[in-house]
């Protein structure tokens, strides 16, 4: 009996453990959501609504970002206020934008201290939301499509424009 139960605990735990690793195969995803819900009293005053994926469900990973700026010829880089939000995997980005200057949101997920997805949130003179994009590439012969980390000199070049 003692052996039995010791075998189907065994299964059990190796189910479990293929079941986790299946879980996270694959690749996420991050979405900006803008302008922010305002019925939602959680988000009110926020700038943009973050969402991320993992396949088609919305899963919570680690999120911080920066907005970085570029102020007459001088870079300026700061932390975002990111706040979850009541339903997983969805955050507010508290944010204003400063008088002056050309700027852009920088918002990373990583998981286990990995990279897992970015978006890139370029804010017009007017302080909206000019352009989102998730800087990616295609592998396993466009089996998918999966974010990639964003290279300093692509926000320089943002900033520049």
């Amino acid at each position: 009996m003692f052996k039995m139960k010791r075998r189907t605990l065994g299964l059990v735990l190796a189910f479990s453990v293929a079941g986790a690793a299946a879980a996270i195969a694959g690749p996420p995803w991050i979405s900006i959501e803008y302008p922010v819900n305002p019925l939602d009293p959680a988000a009110k005053g926020g700038f943009v609504t973050v969402r991320t994926y993992h396949h088609s469900d919305l899963v919570s990973f680690d999120i911080g970002g920066t907005a970085e700026g570029l102020v007459n010829g001088q870079r300026q880089s700061a932390k975002l206020d990111i706040r979850p939000l009541k339903l997983a995997g969805t955050y507010v980005v508290n944010w204003k934008k400063p008088a002056s200057g050309n700027w852009a949101l920088i918002i990373s997920t990583k998981r286990d201290g990995q990279h897992m997805a970015t978006a890139v949130v370029k804010v017009d003179g007017a302080g909206q939301v000019a352009s989102v994009t998730v800087p990616s590439r295609t592998i396993e012969n466009g089996r998918w499509t999966v974010p990639r980390p964003v290279a300093a000199a692509e926000i320089d070049a943002l900033l520049r424009t």
